[in-house]
């Protein structure tokens, strides 16, 4: 599970990459900017979303060794 969700984490960095190129900086608030603007914040979230996944998961490894 750790391989997978390492293998997301890059995915979703690689889109916030791509997504940063696509911005036109000259004219940040027009244009397809707004596609990319949703695309970095998604991308982030999902990072977020598995980070904490990850998290989840060696706490309850630690809760299971306890018992």
């Amino acid at each position: 599970m750790k391989i997978f969700t390492n293998i997301l984490v890059f995915l979703a960095a690689a889109l916030v990459i791509f997504n940063i190129t696509q911005l036109d900086f000259k004219n940040l608030f027009g244009g397809d900017n707004a596609v990319a603007f949703i695309g970095i914040a998604a991308s982030c979230c999902a990072i977020l979303i598995l980070v904490i996944f990850r998290m989840s998961k060696k706490i309850e490894g630690k809760m299971n060794d306890k018992q």
